[in-house]
């Protein structure tokens, strides 16, 4: 069955009999991905790694949310249904049941979006989101990172945040068309290619060594792909103006 995409109340209790379904597009508009593979099969890993590659995820672990195998679930559960945002984008695979991702959209309304087992997504980094389970009341998912994990969770009010502040830029400047605009794409990535050599990986710190990384390992750039990283995108075109 297609991910299912509709919008839901700020208490999120309208939701399980909803539903005018929303197209996709919904979600290119406020800059989340979406891939679907069954995990089931052998070829699903090849096209996992695929992703992973392209855009730069070298860390993966596993979160079991279900009564039973996840401590202190009910507390936890609480907390991610918290509103919140992270500095980084989030990368979940749902390998067996499902849940909901709710999102803010362009008028701050909740959008909420079912996955279900071989669903992924990516949320962008300043998004301001939650997560519950679904009826099944069971997930497993496949927890995708670039880099070592920095999992900071930032509740809401966080408006002052710098990638929120970037990530609401991104939405509402017509000029740039939205996150599909980015017009810094192709800077980012003439600058990663051809400008950075050693002394200056060396001098620009970690987070601009790991932005490298990241776009030397791609195979394509997308506005979304970069926008996860943009502090370090500030520090990357500063070090190499």
């Amino acid at each position: 069955m297609a991910l299912q995409v509709w919008m839901v109340g700020e208490d999120g209790e309208d939701l399980k009999n909803h539903k005018e379904l929303l197209p996709l597009s919904k979600l290119q508009e406020i800059g989340v991905l979406y891939w679907h593979l069954d995990p089931k099969r052998p070829e699903s890993e090849e096209e996992l790694a695929k992703i992973r590659k392209d855009r730069g995820y070298n860390y993966m672990d596993h979160l079991n949310i279900c009564p039973g195998k996840l401590a202190d679930f009910e507390e936890k559960l609480k907390n991610f249904f918290t509103e919140h945002k992270h500095a980084d984008e989030e990368i979940r695979y749902s390998l067996e049941g499902g849940g909901y991702f709710d999102v803010r959209d362009k008028d701050d309304k909740w959008v909420r979006i079912w996955i279900k087992e071989g669903d992924i997504i990516v949320l962008p980094a300043g998004i301001y989101h939650r997560f519950t389970l679904d009826a099944a009341n069971q997930v497993k998912l496949m927890k995708l990172f670039l880099g070592e994990p920095v999992w900071t969770v930032h509740n809401r009010p966080q408006e002052d945040h710098p990638v929120w502040q970037e990530y609401v830029k991104r939405l509402t400047d017509d000029n740039a068309g939205g996150l599909a605009g980015a017009p810094w794409t192709s800077l980012l990535l003439a600058n990663g290619k051809k400008r950075i050599g050693r002394s200056s990986r060396a001098s620009c710190g970690r987070t601009t060594r790991l932005m490298y990384a990241f776009l030397s390992n791609m195979a394509y750039c997308t506005a979304a792909a970069v926008f996860g990283f943009l502090l370090t995108c500030t520090v990357f075109v500063g070090c190499n103006a």
